[in-house]
This record gives C-alpha cells, sequence and structure tokens, in this order.
C-alpha cells in the first residue's frame, strides 16, 4: 500500500527540472528593507545604448535626469534592458521604464513586465504589471516581481503561476536564493500534474540536493489516493521520502497512519512509527503498532511493539476477531489477493466465541484456517478448554467449525453440576456447529400470554448451512395483552469428538431427572463421542475398550482428574488483555499425579455408555 508514495512523489521529479535552473531567476527579486543607496563606480553605471527615437534632458536641480523614447536599450553587467520609455536619473543611478519592459541576461532568461523600477547602485530590479520570466524549461508569471542581485534573493510577493510541460505549479508568495539553490513557495502551494495534485501550506526545494521539504499542513492526491502530512522531505534523486507530525496513507482499499512515515521509492521500503494504524477496509482488517516495517516488492509488513489486528468476523453481529503478539508479520498473495497473518511470542487470540493463548500462530485467509504452536490452549463457548502440543482450527462463515488437536491433547468441559468432562488422547478432532438460542428479555408478574413461535425455538443447525443474523422475534396470542421479546442468538457448541491414540474419557453420567449416577472412566486406543443438548449423547469405543463406573460414594479427588489436568479459565484472555489494556495472568503450574493401581470396581459390559451431563 505504501508503493503509492511513488505515484505520489514522482511529480517532484519532474518538478525538480523546472526547478534545478540556478540561474533562472537570478534576475528578479526585493531588497533588504533599510539598506541606503549608495553611489556606484564608472563601470557600475547603467549605460545607456544609440538607437533609440529621441532623448530630452529633464530639469532637475543637483541631478542629471533625461526622459529617452522609443527602442530604448540600457546595459549593466552583462544584463540588457528594453522598453519604449524611460526616465534615467544618472546622478543617483536609477532607471524607470515603461512599457513592453524587457531584461534579458545571457541567452535564457527574458524578464517581462509593464512597469521596471531599477537601482544600479543596488543592482535591484523591482517589476510590475504583467510580469512574465521565461527560461528554456519554465515560465514564471505574477503581478509583482523583486530581485536583489547583491544578495541573490528571487521575491514574488503576489501569487504567482509556474508552468512547464509536465507541472503547474502556483503559490501566494514565492523565494529563491541563487547562493543556496533554495525555493520557497508560501501559502496556498498547489502543484497540479499528470500524476496527481499537491497542495501545502510551504513548500522548499533545494535544486542541488534535490530535497524538497513540505511545511504545515500537506495534501498530495491522485488517482490511487490520498497522503496527508504535516511537515516531510522528499528526495527527488533517491526517491526516498521521510513524512512526520501524523503522516497518512489512504486509497480505496487501504489506510496507513503512523507519527513518522519513510519510503524508499528505489527498494520499496516503507517504515512507520509511532501509534502505527492500517487498515484494509475491503477486509474490514485493521492492524496497530509502534513499529511497522512494509517490503513492497515481496508484500510483506513486520508490526512490533503493542502489536494488535483486529479482523471484523461477522459483520451482522458485529463480532471481531483481535490477535496480539510480541510481532506481527503479514504476508500478502497478489495472486490471489489474500493474506497470511504470523504472530510470535506471546500470541493471544479473542473473539466472542473463541479465545487462545499460544507462543506462534498463523491465520491464512485463504482457507480460513488458524494454526496454533508451542503449548497452545483454546477455549470455546459454554465452558470447553483444549490443549495439545499444537493444534489448527478451521473457520466457516467464520464461525469455528473443526479443530484438530496434535500430540498430548486434552480437551475439558464443565458441566452445569460444576463438574469437569475430560478427554485425552494423541490425537483430537473436535467438530462444532453453530446452535440458535432464544433467550426471553421481559417478562410478565403474572403468567405470560406471549409466546415464541415455534420457528423461534431453540434449535441446532450446521456452520456450514448458516450464519443467521440474530434477530428479536415477537409473535403473541390474541387472548392476552402481554407480551414477551425474544432475542436469538447464536452460539458455538461442540457437536462430536474423536480420539485417535491412547484415549481416555472421564465424564460424570445422569440419569433423565439429571441426578448423577456415576464417574465414567474409558481407556480405549479410539474414541467417538457425540454431544447433544450440551449433554455427552452416545460414546463408541473401538479396539479393547477398558472402563469402569465409579459410584457417587466412592469419588474422591483422585479419581476426578486424568494426569495433566488443568483448569486454566482464569487465564482466558480477555478484550483488554488483547489490546494491551491489561496485563494477562501467568500460566498456571502443571502437577503432576503418582501412579495409583486401578480401582477392582467392575468394569461396564457395553461399549454403549449411557448419556452423562456436560
Amino acid at each position: 500500500m505504501i508503493r503509492l508514495l511513488t505515484r505520489f512523489l514522482v511529480a517532484f521529479v519532474l518538478f525538480g527540472s523546472l526547478l534545478v535552473s540556478a540561474d533562472l531567476l537570478a534576475q528578479v527579486s526585493a531588497p533588504p528593507a533599510g539598506r541606503p543607496s549608495t553611489p556606484g563606480s564608472a563601470a557600475d553605471k547603467v549605460e545607456l545604448l544609440p538607437g533609440s527615437d529621441s532623448l530630452v534632458g529633464m530639469n532637475v536641480p543637483g541631478q542629471v535626469v533625461r526622459k529617452i523614447y522609443n527602442n530604448v536599450r540600457f546595459r549593466q553587467k552583462g544584463m540588457l534592458m528594453y522598453c519604449d520609455l524611460a526616465i534615467q536619473n544618472a546622478t543617483t543611478n536609477v532607471i524607470e521604464a515603461y512599457g513592453n519592459v524587457q531584461i534579458i541576461q545571457g541567452d535564457t532568461i527574458t524578464v517581462r513586465g509593464d512597469t521596471l523600477f531599477y537601482y544600479g547602485n543596488t543592482r535591484q530590479a523591482n517589476v510590475r504589471g504583467r510580469v512574465s520570466l521565461r527560461d528554456r524549461k519554465m515560465t514564471l508569471t505574477t503581478a509583482q516581481l523583486d530581485y536583489d542581485m547583491l544578495s541573490g534573493i528571487a521575491h514574488y510577493p503576489t501569487p504567482g503561476r509556474i508552468v512547464d510541460k509536465e507541472n503547474v505549479l502556483t503559490s501566494r508568495e514565492g523565494y529563491y536564493d541563487t547562493r543556496t539553490k533554495l525555493f520557497t513557495f508560501r501559502q496556498n502551494v498547489r502543484l497540479v500534474n499528470t500524476k496527481g495534485t499537491l497542495t501545502a501550506d510551504s513548500l522548499l526545494y533545494n535544486s542541488i540536493t534535490r530535497i524538497a521539504t513540505f511545511q504545515g499542513p500537506t495534501r498530495i492526491t491522485n488517482k490511487d489516493g490520498v497522503l496527508t502530512a504535516v511537515a516531510g522531505q522528499y528526495n527527488t534523486t533517491s526517491g526516498i521520502s521521510n513524512f512526520q507530525r501524523r503522516a497518512t496513507v489512504e486509497t480505496p482499499k487501504y489506510r496507513l497512519t503512523g507519527d513518522s512515515l519513510y519510503y524508499d521509492n528505489v527498494s520499496e521500503l516503507g517504515i512507520a512509527k509511532g501509534n502505527v494504524i492500517m487498515v484494509a477496509k475491503d477486509r474490514q482488517a485493521v492492524i496497530t503498532g509502534d513499529h511497522v516495517r512494509y517490503n513492497g516488492k515481496a508484500g510483506i509488513s513486520r508490526v512490533t511493539g503493542h502489536a494488535v489486528a483486529k479482523s471484523l468476523a461477522n459483520e451482522a453481529a458485529k463480532d471481531t476477531l483481535y490477535l496480539r503478539a510480541d510481532t506481527l508479520f503479514s504476508f500478502d498473495n497478489k495472486l490471489t489477493n489474500t493474506r497470511r497473518l504470523l504472530g510470535q511470542k506471546n500470541v493471544i487470540l479473542y473473539k466472542s466465541d473463541l479465545q487462545s493463548k499460544c507462543d506462534s500462530l498463523i491465520y491464512d485467509t485463504a482457507d480460513s484456517t488458524i494454526y496454533f504452536f508451542k503449548k497452545p490452549i483454546v477455549w470455546s463457548q459454554n465452558k470447553y478448554q483444549m490443549e495439545a502440543d499444537s493444534m489448527r482450527a478451521v473457520l466457516k462463515n467464520n464461525k469455528i467449525q473443526t479443530m484438530y488437536l496434535k500430540a498430548k491433547s486434552f480437551v475439558i468441559s464443565l458441566d452445569t453440576l460444576k463438574n469437569y468432562n475430560q478427554i485425552k488422547g494423541r490425537t483430537i478432532t473436535a467438530f462444532f456447529k453453530t446452535k440458535i438460542t432464544s433467550t426471553p428479555l421481559n417478562s410478565a408478574a403474572e403468567e405470560p400470554a406471549l409466546v415464541a413461535s415455534k420457528t423461534n425455538s431453540p434449535r441446532s443447525v450446521s456452520t456450514a448451512a448458516t450464519n443467521t443474523i440474530s434477530k428479536r422475534v415477537l409473535t403473541s396470542k390474541s387472548s392476552s395483552p402481554a407480551s414477551t421479546t425474544v432475542l436469538n442468538q447464536e452460539q458455538t457448541v461442540l457437536d462430536r469428538v474423536l480420539v485417535d491414540g491412547n484415549g481416555q474419557s472421564l465424564y460424570y453420567a445422569v440419569d433423565e431427572k439429571n441426578k448423577l449416577i456415576g464417574l465414567n472412566h474409558v481407556e480405549s486406543s479410539r474414541m467417538n463421542i457425540e454431544f447433544e443438548e450440551n449433554k455427552v449423547g452416545r460414546i463408541r469405543f473401538y479396539g479393547h475398550p477398558d472402563s469402569q463406573l465409579i459410584p457417587p460414594k466412592e469419588l474422591t479427588p483422585d479419581v476426578q482428574q486424568l494426569d495433566g489436568f488443568r483448569w486454566r479459565e482464569a487465564e482466558k484472555p480477555t478484550k483488554n488483555q488483547v489490546l494491551w489494556l491489561e496485563t494477562p495472568p501467568a500460566e498456571q503450574p502443571i502437577i503432576r499425579k503418582p501412579l495409583k493401581n486401578k480401582s477392582t470396581i467392575k468394569p461396564l459390559a457395553q461399549k454403549l455408555v449411557r448419556k452423562g451431563n456436560n
């Protein structure tokens, strides 16, 4: 996105050719105030050349003054002056010139105007009227042009316009220092060419270093977007730009803002520092941080210092995914217009239905897959906690659909009776679904007469089939004026769990009245556990399962937890933690249980285990 700076600022490369001519304005400006007019030597006297139609002496006491008519020509130190009428004061070495005034210096510079006041002793030329200055590359037009040849400062105090074959530059006022080769344009500066338009409060350009300096609010606009800044520099030779004081680049798809922006036009390397905000409008994503480094050729961005990525996961529900890390990388695929986001060190993820912590993470927008590495832990809705050496989450319609847990996999769910149902295995695959729940918002003091219709009753829907917007549905019976408002919401719930290798499960079985029957402890090489209405529904074991049912009276803390059990809900990230507004809590230590002999409780004979509460 920063590449568009090339197009914004390439105008100055062309404009540089307009400004480079050091001799261009070496003929025009304003004298310093208060400098007295001192008599010059004979060599400094303005010489009247022959060829004028007539010369008339004027009676001025103590001074030699003459009026010259038609075809008037003067010369001083290589400068030629032409006009229709001139009044020359030979004593003070001052000339007033009127009508078709021209000043020619060498074979490159021509100044024209209606009136000229020329002070020969101080070499000050003040041109008025329809003033123009031309050289081989440009034309300056203004109503007033002053040039102090002794100080080398040229000045036009009235609005001026500079035109060449590529550019048109206008400003309220302008200066040129012929010694330092520095141009200064002030007030209402506007540069227009085929590449775009620049507007600024002031602009400085050094024709030796080829560096343009912006001072005051500056705006560069072209077909690709807009750049705004308060101060900055651009080197028209090296193509390096440096903007300060909260600069912003905005295109139809992106917006980049920082306290400072640096960009190398040749290498396409961009650096933004200080409260950086990168917005991808088409993807509804935002990346913030203290420091951003962008490689345009490779399409890689690196964000450090309070790095946070935000992505609107569900526009209808206004559900946003937040990702925090010590370092964030963004890899753009220009062919597929997709992005891969990489988080390194102390990664925290927050979404309304999914929270996670891990050492590193990859989010690939091409297939909506999130990869978790190095001690990842994931929490989902309805009190589910998942851990493994590595995980992979597949999203569909911006909802979690499948979780793949690899090596040392551990799933814990907290049921309504505050019991911890547990599943362990070498690899675990967890399938989720989206469930529509209805919540009454108001209730009458008496028995409600208004009820939610059947279409608003809780129902389970596959995440592949729906992305329903939450609605408030109001239905009524005609027999009563009372009312109840129902809020329909989406919830992601666990649907099925597959365990492959060294499977262990520990869950609490209840009867139809939700009364505890006992604790089921099953070990099997493979398991298939299904859930219905947030309860364990059907379990299938493969191979040679070893199962046992522990009655409620024989439950002890030792048998209620599998080895490696840690309920880490206190570590579950919050939105403020992801946004660096709060400090995340430290990780809880692992408590290993000593190995004990198995209970002599008679194992279950059936492989189909009864429903348990979840």
